[in-house]
């Protein structure tokens, strides 16, 4: 096979799935949970404060060259279920229909709640993973990701 970067897969969509329940009763389950410490999504940790998105958050999505959707484990899309085999948090990266898991709860625990981390940890699993970013020089650390202003 060519390492050509045109035959490296191109991320074209990140996907999230937290660790909770998207219903409003899921919602409030791991709300009064979190503040108990029964329930944990490190996902969560990253992208929310105690009640809405974390603005920091907000700036690393938005820096990010592809779309980063997130899901709930009762709303993930079936092939993002299929792959995480019920590990939540995940975090899956999407080329041309096929999906690849790039973070699990470990590698997402280890961003410690941060945004930046986060990114680090989205480019280090592209390149572990064999995957570009759009518009990236190739493969390599010229590919790292960084999150916005």
């Amino acid at each position: 096979m060519n390492d050509e970067p045109e035959d490296r897969p191109v991320i074209q969509r990140l996907i999230g799935v937290y660790n909770a329940e998207g219903t409003l009763r899921g919602e409030l389950a791991y709300w009064v949970g979190a503040r108990l410490g029964r329930a944990h999504c490190s996902l969560c940790d990253i992208t929310h404060g105690v009640i809405r998105e974390r603005p920091d958050w907000q700036a690393c999505r938005d820096g990010l060259p592809v779309p980063f959707d997130t899901f709930h484990r009762n709303d993930q899309p079936a092939e993002v279920r299929q792959l995480t085999e019920g590990r939540t948090p995940a975090v899956v990266a999407e080329t041309n229909g096929v999906h690849v898991l790039l973070l699990g709860p470990a590698e997402l625990d280890a961003c410690d709640g941060e945004p930046e981390r986060l990114a680090d940890a989205l480019t280090g699993a592209a390149a572990r993973t064999g995957l570009d970013w759009p518009g990236a020089p190739g493969p390599g650390p010229g590919s790292q990701v960084r999150p916005g202003p």
